[in-house]
């Protein structure tokens, strides 16, 4: 046996994707970082011993222009080249690499904490160490470190260091919260074993082990869906352990869950009700998928109508767009839906204060830990919003060693310096308009090579008739007014066509909340021909308009699977992917759904010229959709590169010259299952581009950079050392991956 002291600038405990996020976020920011899992791979439950896909503010494809940028974004991307068909062993892989990418990370895997070493009176108390046995090494490893992070999902950290934590339901009148029960009661979320199975193109049979529950004396054969064509996280529903300790009698869980899938398994090969002849288990999980357990304290507990009601805050550093998603405390054995589920409107912000403990002045935490009750936890929990909060944990952490103050001093005097930055790095968060004093860009002239020519899809884009027999929703950016809509339809007979425009309420909305205006256009019967529908609107800001085209039996739409920037279409229907899910329909985005025309836009033209795509989006702006597309995009690249140009008035020194690309955030890119893009590159990113400047005092362009083959959203090209002030800088973009102009998110030029 070995026993030794590390010291770190920061301490990740747990290599989920939260701690993942977090230690490459710091590591980034120059700060040494001890990264401690105590399993022999990262990625926690989405790993290849749990195996549950990373969900996130997408939603299954419910929310809009909602996946994540950041670290996760990376990870997405990456995982989405590498590995299309989702093969659990290859995000294992993905994951890794990316860790290891990062020269100032000491990864620690198989590494158990178990003992913490804390100080002061209760309420003020400070970690001063961590302690991990390292399995198979007979290792002993003390952890020291000025600031730590608790990414356990359990909260054990924060509880060894003596810090509050919430455990179970909270009572409904303690956060005003609809949903929650009458009196707080100690139930959980339950846990989870997953399987998967193969056809193995020859009969097979299964003898049940003694093990094997008898699934026809439970209420399971009539309350959930089973298909023998179905594994892996469709299986979500195979949860126990609400109605128990759910660390403490994790084994005893673990060994309920896997006698209950044995026993689904029987039902399925030997019941006869299958077509399952030639299929056998690949795979049963032994590591429980665990969903709730400590939530810890922090200076602000995120609750129910944070979510629904998608409340600003001026410290929110993250973002999350699933469900309130509750499911029932006797888990696979309730007799009613296996979850219960409520959208927000759009997605929804996580403040920084629900990331550090209130009782513990050097500990931050990120993931299922984080402050908040179980009903906003309910939407906060899945795998990419942790993620999402494990880097703007990360970023923190490096701001409070800069700043030589605590987690909560952070909050307290640089708030705006930490979405800042987090906005600098790409990191996800909303509504964080680019006020940087270190961008250089921000002080420049913009200009281009042109700009796309209007808003619609392109006359020559090829287009499929779609009868109007549901209202469509067209949702196009505002800036900065709306004079007229024009439509290409067809008609059997003299019809009286309703169009209307609505607004969304929030700018990260795109449902359609408030009417602004309304007009009837009478419609000659007729072949396919435009139309012009005279409404208008012109918001204070620049936003999101939604079109309204009412249902006509008759009349035909033309669609195209050309989507342009700044433009989805939502159909009034109902759309329920999960049969074993109840969802609340009382929400507009459940009432507008996106999914039966995800991809396609309808044939439009706004006659009204728009800067939503002008030259200027792209500096100073949000770096994600939000009121608009807030980016540039250029003319077609048919004949000519395109570029975006910045000049100065006097010059400038800079460090290096970031660049964002737009990877369409409304394609779901699931880990590993529900791929809905077919693509290994996301066809809207810039993909051969090169980087010029000016030196100062001079009119010839020097190349600084030059890139083939993009896959990346965001691109850092570091100055040479000792070039100078200069004069203007410019990208110029040769080719795309597939979109028929460049389109870039954010130019920055970082002193």
């Amino acid at each position: 046996m070995r026993s030794h002291t590390a010291d770190y600038d920061v301490v990740v405990v747990g290599g989920g994707l939260s701690g993942v996020a977090a230690a490459i976020a710091a590591a980034r920011l120059d700060r040494r970082v001890a990264l401690i899992n105590n399993r022999p791979v990262l990625g926690g439950n989405s790993s290849s011993e749990v195996r549950v896909w990373v969900c996130g503010a997408t939603a299954h494809g419910n929310q809009r222009w909602a996946r994540e940028n950041g670290i996760i974004g990376e990870l997405y991307l990456e995982n989405q080249y590498r590995n299309p068909d989702g093969n659990p062993i290859h995000w294992d892989d993905v994951v890794l690499d990316a860790v290891r990418a990062e020269p100032n990370i000491s990864l620690y895997l198989n590494t158990d904490v178990r003992d913490v070493v804390a100080t002061g009176p209760e309420g003020a108390r400070r970690i001063e160490s961590v302690t991990g046995w390292t399995m198979g090494a007979e290792t002993e490893t003390r952890f020291v470190a000025p600031v730590f992070l608790d990414c356990t999902g359990d909260g054990l950290v924060g509880h060894l260091a003596g810090a509050r934590a919430r455990l179970g339901k909270e009572s409904r009148g303690e956060f005003d919260e609809d949903w929650a029960p009458e009196e707080a009661e100690r139930t959980f979320l339950g846990s989870t074993l997953l399987f998967y199975t193969k056809d193995v193109g020859h009969p097979v049979r299964f003898v049940a082990p003694a093990s094997a529950k008898s699934i026809l004396e439970t209420p399971i054969p009539s309350s959930r869906i089973i298909r023998s064509g179905d594994s892996g996280a469709h299986y979500w529903w195979i949860e126990w352990g609400g109605e128990l300790d759910i660390v403490h009698d994790n084994e005893r869980i673990r060994d309920e869950l896997r006698s209950v899938i044995l026993g689904i398994w029987d039902h399925i090969k030997n019941s006869g009700e299958f077509d399952a002849e030639n299929l056998d288990l690949e795979w049963i999980g032994n590591v429980p998928g665990k969903r709730e357990y400590r939530r810890l304290v922090g200076d602000y507990t995120l609750h129910q109508r944070d979510v629904i009601e998608q409340t600003r805050f001026d410290d929110g550093v993250a973002f999350g767009g699933w469900s309130i998603d509750l499911h029932p405390k006797e888990g696979m054995y309730a007799t009613g839906a296996g979850a219960v589920q409520r959208f927000s409107n759009g997605v929804f912000e996580i403040p920084f204060r629900s990331l550090y403990s209130a009782d513990v002045e050097n500990l931050l935490m990120a993931g299922r830990d984080i402050s908040a009750t179980h009903i906003a936890f309910g939407a906060a929990r899945v795998m990419a919003t942790c993620a999402a909060m494990g880097e703007a944990a990360g970023t923190a952490a490096s701001l409070v060693l800069a700043r030589r103050t605590t987690p909560r001093g952070l909050y307290e005097n640089h708030r705006e310096e930490l979405r800042q930055l987090l906005l600098r790095q790409d990191a996800p968060l909303i509504g964080v308009v680019d006020a940087d004093p270190t961008n250089l860009a921000l002080s420049a002239r913009v200009t281009a090579s042109g700009v796309r020519a209007g808003l619609g899809p392109s006359d020559i884009a090829v287009a499929r008739p779609h009868p109007l027999t549901d209202d469509v929703g067209i949702v196009v950016p505002v800036h900065p007014r709306l004079d007229g809509f024009e439509l290409r339809l067809a008609a059997e007979q003299d019809v009286d066509l309703e169009v209307e425009v609505w607004s969304t309420g929030l700018a990260q909305n795109v449902v359609p909340k408030h009417l602004e205006h309304a007009v009837t256009v009478t419609v000659a019967a007729g072949e396919a021909r435009w139309v012009h529908a005279p409404v208008r609107w012109e918001p204070e800001t620049p936003a999101n308009a939604v079109i309204v085209v009412r249902a006509q039996p008759g009349v035909t739409l033309f669609v195209t699977d050309e989507l342009p920037p700044g433009v989805l279409t939502l159909v009034h229907t109902s759309d329920a992917d999960d049969q074993n899910v109840q969802v609340s329909l009382d929400e507009l985005l459940v009432q507008w759904p996106t999914k039966p025309l995800r991809g396609r836009s309808v044939q439009f033209r706004v006659p009204t010229t728009s800067e939503a795509l002008a030259p200027e989006r792209a500096v100073g702006g949000y770096q994600r959709p939000f009121g608009g597309p807030n980016l540039w995009a250029s003319a077609p690249l048919t004949t000519e590169d395109a570029w975006l140009r910045l000049d100065w008035d006097r010059p400038v020194v800079a460090r290096e010259i970031v660049l964002v690309f737009d990877d369409d955030p409304d394609i779901e890119l699931n880990t590993l299952h529900h791929h809905r893009d077919p693509h290994l590159v996301m066809p809207s990113l810039v993909g051969t581009y090169r980087v010029e400047v000016q030196v100062a005092g001079s009119e010839e362009w020097t190349e600084v950079a030059t890139v083939a083959d993009n896959r990346r959203r965001r691109r850092s090209h570091p100055l040479p050392p000792g070039m100078g002030a200069i004069d203007a800088a410019r990208v110029v973009v040769t080719a795309t991956q597939g979109a028929s102009e460049a389109r870039i998110v954010a130019f920055r030029v970082q002193e």
